[in-house]
C-alpha cells in the first residue's frame, strides 16, 4: 500500500436567487440577506452535492448554475476516493436518499455540511446552515413555509446513488 496522501476539500457555493435576495430580502423578510445558497463539496475531482433526486455528481462548476459565486478551502483529507464513494451510497440509501429533501431541514446544505465533517472535521460556514431559521424566523418566512416546503432544487449532474 501506498503513502497516505492528502486531497484538497473545497466548497463550491452558489446563490440560487442570482443577487435577487440581497435586492428584496430587506423588503420581504425585513432584514438583509446575502443570497439563497446552494452547495456542493469538491473532492477527487469531482462536485458532489444532494437534491431532489438523491446524491448527485459532476464535474467541479459543471452544473447548470454554472461557476460557484465562491468557493471556500476546507482543508484537506486523507479519505482516498473510493471509500469516499463507498460512504456517499450509504448515505445515498440511508439519510440522503431521493425521498428524503426538505428545503428547509435537510437539503444540499445540510450534506455538505456532513460530507465536510467526515471528510475533513470541520463545518461548512455558519451563514449558509443558519439561513432557513433566519428566514423561517420572519413572519414571510412563515407564510411562505408550507410553499417552500414543496420546493426542490436540481441544478443536473449525475445521480450516483441509482436512485430516481
Amino acid at each position: 500500500m501506498d503513502q497516505t496522501s492528502s486531497y484538497p476539500v473545497k466548497l463550491y457555493i452558489y446563490d440560487i436567487s442570482r443577487g435577487m435576495a440581497r435586492q428584496l430580502s430587506p423588503l420581504m423578510l425585513g432584514k438583509q440577506l446575502d443570497g439563497i445558497w446552494h452547495t456542493g463539496v469538491v473532492v477527487h475531482g469531482k462536485e458532489h452535492y444532494f437534491v431532489g433526486e438523491g446524491i448527485s455528481s459532476c464535474l467541479p462548476g459543471g452544473t447548470l448554475l454554472g461557476e460557484p459565486d465562491s468557493i471556500v478551502d476546507l482543508g484537506f483529507t486523507e479519505v482516498p476516493e473510493d471509500i469516499f464513494m463507498e460512504h456517499l451510497t450509504s448515505l445515498g440509501e440511508s439519510t440522503y436518499g431521493n425521498d428524503k429533501y426538505n428545503l428547509f431541514e435537510h437539503n444540499c446544505n445540510t450534506f455538505s455540511n456532513e460530507v465536510a465533517q467526515f471528510l475533513t472535521g470541520k463545518k461548512i460556514p455558519s451563514y449558509i446552515t443558519d439561513l432557513p431559521s433566519e428566514v423561517l424566523s420572519t413572519p414571510f418566512g412563515q407564510a411562505l413555509h408550507p410553499l417552500l416546503d414543496s420546493i426542490t432544487i436540481n441544478p443536473g449532474g449525475d445521480n450516483i446513488t441509482g436512485q430516481r
